[in-house]
């Protein structure tokens, strides 16, 4: 078959790349210039900052398995950073429990890693689904173009992709539409801050309760990361809903007082920066692994589906999906 995937963060190219192996021509449309979505790194001149995914964990038998596969051909590693707790001037250690991976050199080398060998067309938005016959027609809007153009003929379109990003396409699946508008993703402005003397912080990693924040790292002290003291801070789910259409120098400001009042440091950063996440997280997912429509040729997977496990929406939700829906798309013997 001919599919096109929508969507090159970790889900879609897990899907590509399976679908791909199974003997499949895969065409994959990415909104962005980047692959590897939430698992971003962003490049500046004291070097890169991973303002999205942290770090995942693995908890599956057949996560466990791509992971060590993913550390010996040295595109993880873990991460032993110091964890604590901050609630106004108490911390406690905390953490300790998980093993934590981390791309390296950064989060967004795991996405172009896995993007190899995959036909992948950035900067190119799916607008719309449409039917053609037995397959589908993709509306594409380019960045170069005023005009949106078609793309296909395909035999099956996965999509994977947020679910209030989801909803909206599968306005030819209804279905598959409500199942989707049942899923909620919360947003989170990102901090990056980067200074030029070391903070000295007795702690490579925090969770804040209280305050504005909700997350800081040290970025530079994750494994093979270029050396300096670069810090990326999550505001808080709620902070972030309420203060989604502020204006970044006013979000940079809030955050900015937030991180000294968290780490008491009063050094002032030489780099500042802010990010939004529209669609950062699902803090709560959908009881299935996937969704999939083989007499429509309509495929749907993400870190949005529970897959079996408990809690929000991770990096293994969104790689267990995946692959979930290249079975069934497989086993489902469509020609």
């Amino acid at each position: 078959m001919h599919i096109a995937v929508v969507g090159a963060g970790l889900a879609g190219l897990s899907a590509a790349r399976q679908l791909q192996s199974q003997g499949h021509h895969v065409t994959v449309y990415e909104k962005n210039a980047e692959v590897s979505g939430r698992m971003g790194t962003r490049q500046t001149e004291l070097g890169g900052f991973d303002h999205g995914t942290q770090y995942f964990t693995a908890s599956s038998d057949r996560f466990k398995k791509e992971v060590a596969d993913w550390r010996k051909v040295g595109w993880v590693s873990t991460w032993n950073g110091k964890l604590a707790s901050l609630d106004g001037a108490v911390k406690k250690a905390a953490g300790r429990s998980a093993t934590r991976y981390v791309a390296v050199p950064g989060m967004s080398a795991l996405g172009t890693q896995l993007a190899h060998g995959l036909d992948i067309r950035t900067e190119q938005q799916v607008l719309a689904l449409e039917p053609y016959g037995k397959q589908w027609l993709l509306s594409v809007q380019a960045d170069t173009t005023a005009i949106a153009a078609s793309a296909g003929p395909f035999d099956a379109v996965v999509l994977a992709i947020p679910a209030d990003q989801a909803a909206p396409l599968l306005s030819v699946a209804p279905a598959f539409a409500k199942q989707a508008d049942q899923v909620r993703y919360a947003p989170c402005w990102a901090m990056m801050l980067g200074f030029q003397l070391p903070l000295e912080l007795p702690y490579d990693g925090a969770w804040v309760s209280h305050s504005r924040l909700g997350w800081i790292a040290r970025d530079t002290a994750k494994p093979a990361h270029r050396a300096g003291e670069r810090w990326v801070c999550h505001a808080s789910a709620a902070w972030s809903a309420e203060h989604l259409e502020d204006e970044p120098e006013r979000v940079k400001e809030k955050l900015s007082k937030a991180f000294h009042e968290a780490t008491g440091s009063r050094i002032q950063p030489i780099h500042a920066a802010v990010h939004r996440w529209r669609y950062a997280q699902a803090p709560q997912t959908l009881a299935a692994d996937c969704l999939w429509n083989a007499r429509q040729g309509i495929g749907v997977c993400g870190d949005w589906f529970a897959v079996g496990l408990e809690g929000a929406g991770r990096v293994e939700n969104a790689f267990l999906s995946a692959q979930a829906l290249a079975a069934a798309i497989g086993a489902s013997g469509v020609p």
